[in-house]
């Protein structure tokens, strides 16, 4: 499988764990995920991600959500 579609498989694995631990649909946390600029350092860093559990990295992401102020529940509109 070629990087690209590793990058792309973490990404969607990370989506849809997002949507579970925020209660919300795929999209919303797609949309959310995105905005902030967290699948594109999935990407850019993915050499370092993919050694890591997709729940280590969900955690990394939500850290960096909250170091930017970010209200998880409030930006989902829930």
């Amino acid at each position: 499988m070629s990087e690209k579609s590793q990058i792309v498989f973490m990404q969607a694995r990370l989506i849809r764990l997002a949507a579970k631990k925020w209660n919300t649909d795929i999209q919303k946390a797609s949309s959310l995920l995105s905005q902030y600029g967290l699948l594109k350092l999935i990407e850019d860093g993915f050499e370092t991600f993919h050694t890591e559990g997709d729940q280590a990295v969900f955690y990394d992401l939500e850290t960096i959500l909250e170091s930017k102020g970010v209200d998880i529940v409030a930006a989902l509109g829930q």
